[in-house]
């Protein structure tokens, strides 16, 4: 009889355990409430208006960024690189525009790259902040295997701070990217 008692009461405070250990997690703040500055979002020309040409002239940094550029600070966007949903792989429809900026990183020296990882409205923000992360990690090492020191490239993540929420299949794919930027 006192056995069952014992276990009774084990079983009683286990179970109160378990519910005081389970209390809710609390809720992450919306990273743009702590955003400081215009918190516009999304430029005018929507990712990737500046691509590369195709030219061989990298020599002024002027001469590589599209008339159509969108200064933001002192970044200056140059190319983005898309990816499929839920990767963090670089495509091979994607790798001459790392090409391209290793180039003119190399003819360049002195500048700098942003790699800022972005995805679709799609999950959750801890979920796309992560991914957003891994994608620019992705290009850093891509840009790395192609001979630019890590010195001279920045990952960061904006997951899905600028996506569009309810956006259609093809604005989704415009937000799985990674934007490229010179650092001046």
């Amino acid at each position: 009889m006192n056995f069952k008692k014992s276990t009774l009461v084990i079983i009683a405070f286990s179970l109160l355990i378990s519910l005081i250990g389970c209390a809710k997690k609390p809720r992450r703040p919306n990273p743009l409430d702590t955003v400081t500055g215009s918190g516009q979002g999304q430029f005018e020309g929507g990712p990737g208006f500046g691509q590369f040409d195709g030219s061989d002239n990298f020599g002024n940094p002027e001469d590589f960024i599209s008339e159509r550029d969108e200064t933001l600070g002192s970044e200056t966007l140059i190319t983005s690189i898309y990816f499929d949903t839920d990767s963090a792989s670089i495509k091979p429809s994607e790798r001459n525009k790392l090409t391209q900026a290793a180039d003119f990183v190399r003819n360049n020296p002195g500048s700098r790259l942003l790699l800022e990882g972005h995805c679709d409205w799609r999950l959750t923000q801890e979920y796309n902040l992560a991914l957003g992360e891994r994608r620019s990690r992705s290009v850093k090492r891509y840009l790395e295997t192609l001979g630019i020191n890590a010195g001279q490239l920045e990952a960061t993540s904006k997951g899905d701070l600028e996506a569009i929420e309810g956006a259609s299949a093809a604005q989704m794919a415009k937000d799985r990217r990674v934007e490229v930027s010179v650092i001046r």
